[in-house]
């Protein structure tokens, strides 16, 4: 979660260094982004498709599975139990 928290930050400071000196920002508009988002989505349309035709179940655990990390990238995990009885990060 710290890497997301930090990307933000440095996004809001560069945002505002850019307003600063007057200059657009060359990130994509709003519209693009959702655009990449459907292309995400619309990319798992194909594997849960051929899952359902074939006869099997889609469970939450396989859509974690088998499409979250792809759509959200690698997303930050909570420490094992183990770590944090020995107090050192995972």
């Amino acid at each position: 979660m710290q890497s997301y928290v930090l990307s933000l930050g440095a996004g809001l400071l560069v945002g505002v260094v850019y307003s600063l000196m007057n200059v657009r920002s060359p990130a994509p508009p709003v519209i693009a982004l959702v655009g990449l988002l459907g292309m995400l989505a619309g990319e798992q349309i194909v594997p849960v498709a051929k899952r359902l035709i074939s006869g099997e179940g889609v469970s939450l655990g396989w859509l974690k599975r088998e499409c979250g990390e792809h759509v959200f990238g690698a997303l930050p995990s909570r420490r094992s139990d183990e770590a944090d009885k020995e107090g050192t990060p995972s």
